[in-house]
């Protein structure tokens, strides 16, 4: 791709480096960016910097926070025994917008995943498990994503806990095997959260 503009060059490569953006959608959006006002550039760089340097992770949770604890940590209606296990922000707030839960989370930050290199200690495990041990939780909602990471990383959560007199259930299989639950429509994810199964029950499936 030749372009008459080293800035131009300079700021496609760069947007190019996200996730999903190849160099044609990269340079579509640069254009756009160019088309703005540039007050509207102004805005825009000034919330990815400010999202870069002031965002908190929720010192309960681990979720994204601008906050020390977050909204739903914080929230003294939520019922703080039930905790859901999820992968990241995004299974949060699609299981947030089923309006199916009122309990708390935990989010690990990924799954198990050793052709990736993510093993347990790269994850909020430990940090469960303590909560686990003190006895802060009654129940545990398993509510990876159905792919072989993320039964990996449930059963390897399960053997962690199962010492403790604890709870443990995973969302019904209304999503179907392989899907991430970022992507499941709110009727499905509801209807899974509302009718989950034991754990254990899972195993033998």
């Amino acid at each position: 791709m030749d372009f008459s503009s080293k800035l131009l060059e300079n700021a496609v490569n760069e947007v190019s480096r996200l996730p999903g953006i190849g160099k044609q959608t990269a340079l579509r959006l640069v254009l756009h960016l160019l088309k703005q006002p540039s007050e509207n550039t102004k805005y825009l760089s000034e919330a990815l910097l400010h999202l870069r340097n002031d965002v908190k992770t929720c010192e309960k949770c681990f979720n994204i926070s601008d906050l020390i604890l977050c909204d739903i940590c914080s929230n003294p209606k939520r019922i703080s025994e039930i905790v859901c296990v999820v992968e990241d922000i995004r299974d949060v707030m699609a299981i947030e917008s089923t309006s199916q839960f009122n309990g708390l989370y935990h989010v690990l930050g990924g799954k198990i995943s050793p052709i990736e290199g993510i093993g347990p200690q790269n994850l909020q495990i430990e940090s469960l498990v303590q909560k686990v041990a003190k006895g802060e939780i009654r129940e545990l909602i398993f509510a990876l994503s159905s792919t072989m990471e993320g039964d990996t990383t449930n059963f390897y959560i399960y053997k962690q806990i199962e010492k403790f007199e604890i709870e443990t259930s995973t969302i019904a299989r209304g999503i179907s095997v392989g899907d991430e639950l970022a992507y499941a429509d709110e009727v499905t994810l509801g209807r899974s959260i509302l009718n989950r199964i034991p754990f254990s029950q899972s195993l033998k499936v």
